[in-house]
């Protein structure tokens, strides 16, 4: 009987939940991704393929219709980003959530997205995450956003994003990854 109980406490327990303010900032590994993309803002809606490659001073990230079709490079870092289109229209901002606010209809937090794609919360702000049993954070509160993972198998780094922010939700699959210096 005792054991019976011991097992079902087990099977309740909670997931771990770590909240922290902005700590001591790790370093900002540069990564390659490509995947799929679908985003929703209220009734505007987008879904694309994409590749991405991160560096901790730049971003590129090349947007391609599901058909592989070219529609967009969006590349920049601290001193701006740029947006080409393929029928040779540009557009430049400030920063990312601004051009992709513009671009895409979604305010996307590019600088955040750069930490929570592998799974870890971006230095710069307080968050909550809940992780699951191996430890991998299941559940990332941060900036307002909520992303909840997906993980292949027992794969350390998340296979699936979805973000949602009030009016807004993300949703990445990621089909490949190469951790280390892009190409």
């Amino acid at each position: 009987m005792l054991a019976l109980a011991a097992t079902l406490a087990a099977c309740a327990t909670p997931p771990r939940v770590d909240v922290a303010a902005a700590a001591v900032a790790p370093v900002d590994a540069p990564f390659e991704l490509s995947g799929r993309l679908s985003a929703r803002h209220g009734e505007n809606g987008v879904a694309a393929s994409f590749r991405w490659v991160h560096g901790p001073e730049t971003d590129e990230l090349l947007l391609a219709t599901p058909f592989g079709q070219a529609l967009a490079r969006l590349s920049g870092g601290a001193n701006g980003v740029v947006l080409e289109l393929q029928d040779g229209g540009a557009a430049r901002s400030g920063d990312w959530e601004s051009l992709t606010r513009e671009a895409l209809g979604v305010p996307v937090p590019v600088r955040g997205l750069a930490w929570w794609v592998r799974g870890a919360p971006h230095p710069a702000s307080a968050h909550a995450v809940e992780r699951d049993t191996a430890g991998r954070a299941s559940v990332l509160r941060q900036d307002g956003w909520e992303i909840v993972y997906g993980y292949r198998d027992e794969g350390a780094q998340p296979s699936r994003l979805v973000l949602a922010y009030p009016g807004i939700e993300v949703r990445l699959a990621v089909d490949s990854r190469i951790d280390g210096r892009p190409r």
